[in-house]
């Protein structure tokens, strides 16, 4: 799985580089009409299969939202893209997901992010969903 770490301006381009067989993408449809924004239907010229699975802001990271992206991210073929605007989320989902896989500790995996520099990693509140996902989920 790949994750982003800002704006993508060329979603073609960043599915080629990460040679992604699929994508989960986190932004609704509001990020498209943002300046620099794009859209699910670009998500879905760059790649064979997709899910979209809206969470951006405003909306809460709640288990449930975790639930379902786990349950799109076992059916995509990998190389997965997870991204969202820029990062964070996307991250934090990718990390949670990697944890639940190895049947990591919270803590290993905070500490992994940490020292990957993940952009969930100085986020207290996406920290404490990836926590709270590795407790409930596992």
């Amino acid at each position: 799985m790949t994750y982003n770490r800002g704006p993508i301006a060329d979603p073609a381009a960043f599915a080629r580089d990460a040679s992604a067989a699929s994508w989960l993408f986190l932004c609704g449809e509001e990020f498209a009409a943002m300046d620099g924004g794009m859209s699910y239907a670009d998500v879905q010229a760059a790649v064979p299969e997709s899910v979209n699975i809206v969470s951006d802001p405003p909306r809460e990271m709640t288990m449930e939202l975790a639930r379902r992206q786990i349950d799109a991210l076992d059916q995509l073929p990998r190389p997965t893209a997870v991204t969202c605007r820029a990062g964070p989320r996307s991250s934090a989902l990718v990390y949670l997901y990697s944890g639940l896989q190895s049947r990591a500790t919270a803590d290993e995996v905070i500490a992994r992010a940490e020292a990957d520099h993940a952009p969930f990693a100085q986020n207290d509140d996406l920290t404490h969903w990836v926590r709270q996902g590795l407790d409930e989920l596992a």
